[in-house]
């Protein structure tokens, strides 16, 4: 289930940076997007700010929604800030949207379910409340089960938190599909639950069971599928979400991986952690390699490309970045979003192949 049609609230923070989950939903589910609610930018086209996402409005005050042809049915909370509160000064729109009939998309972690006034305005509206990150019942610790599909299972990491890992997993899918194979995409963030319209958000499972979260989700995907594209969370050197990116390594037990980066990031993203700066990248490599060998020693897990986000570069930056990455790793580097992830899928076609080799279409 996700939303059909929505305005999504950035309120002074629209842009590619803060309201990262804005910035997604109108990349790849434009059509669901009716409108963008940041009074600091009113006036605009999403495109003029994002450099996508043309003919979507950027409104002052959520009144201005009712304007629109066809009128909204949702209001979507565009940022995932860390630690994943409510802004209090977002309050009061989304008490107004509840008025108004409008269901509430949340990726917070904190949930608006457990809020008692927007619970009771939605019994007294008659509209829905959608927590995306609440996680689950009943997950399970991973016990390995992952092994058990055909598919072959590439997952996503990172140098750092917020430097394109589900984009890279959403592009490699679209890419993979398009040249003839079963996709799958493995949504493990309140964004891309939003774009899919299922998945487990897995920065919100209690530590214990997020290994498990990542192995339900590769056992529940379509069990045709030639290739399984993990999304990535957090980053193994970052001091506060390391444990995430670990949990999914060893439960979605994948067979490659892409590791993102955002190359002019020097130390770990946030303000908060600055202290931290971030290794080389052939030393990120080897960690990630180390550690899938605590658990698939005989495998020998490899991280097979490298994915960077030049957002933001000249193209002969962003060319200089990937061609130092490449020297830099010994491995296949681009920009799938400036580029395309036609290299990426030139590298993951062979060990899809190798994946399924009697059944290869």
């Amino acid at each position: 289930m996700k939303p059909s049609r929505a305005v999504i609230l950035a309120e002074g923070l629209f842009d590619m940076e803060w309201a990262k989950t804005a910035a997604c939903i109108i990349r790849y589910r434009p059509d669901s997007v009716a409108a963008v609610l940041d009074s600091t930018q009113a006036g605009r086209d999403a495109s003029e700010i994002l450099g996508f996402g043309r003919g979507i409005p950027v409104l002052s005050r959520l009144s201005e929604a009712s304007t629109l042809d066809p009128p909204p049915d949702a209001l979507l909370l565009g940022i995932a800030p860390q630690g994943g509160e409510l802004p209090e000064e977002w309050r009061p729109t989304i008490a107004e949207a509840i008025r108004d009939g409008l269901d509430i998309w949340s990726g917070l972690h904190v949930f608006l379910l457990d809020d008692p006034e927007f619970a009771q305005l939605a019994k007294e509206h008659g509209v829905t409340l959608h927590d995306v990150r609440r996680p689950p019942a009943g997950l399970p610790v991973a016990t390995g089960r992952a092994r058990e599909t055909g598919a072959l299972r590439i997952l996503t990491v990172g140098t750092d938190c917020n430097v394109g890992k589900m984009t890279v997993a959403m592009e490699l899918v679209r890419e993979l599909a398009g040249r003839g194979l079963r996709a799958e995409f493995a949504a493990t963030g309140q964004t891309s639950i939003m774009i899919k319209g299922r998945g487990i958000a897995v920065d919100a499972v209690v530590s214990d069971f997020v290994a498990g979260a990542a192995e339900c989700l590769v056992l529940d995907a379509d069990p045709s599928a030639d290739v399984i594209v993990v999304e990535g969370q957090g980053s193994l050197v970052h001091p506060g979400y390391s444990g995430v990116t670990l949990g999914l390594m060893h439960g979605a037990l994948p067979q490659a991986l892409v590791l993102c980066t955002k190359p002019e990031r020097k130390t770990i993203y946030g303000g908060h952690h600055d202290w931290v700066k971030i290794p080389p990248l052939d030393e990120v490599v080897r960690l990630h390699e180390d550690a899938m060998a605590w658990v698939c020693p005989e495998e020998r897990v490899r991280v097979v490309a490298v994915a960077c986000n030049t957002h933001g570069m000249s193209e002969a930056e962003a060319r200089r970045e990937i061609r130092n990455a490449e020297e830099l790793t010994g491995l296949p580097a681009t920009d799938p979003i400036r580029f395309s992830a036609a290299l990426l899928a030139d590298v993951i076609l062979p060990r899809a192949r190798d994946a399924r080799p009697g059944e290869w279409r």
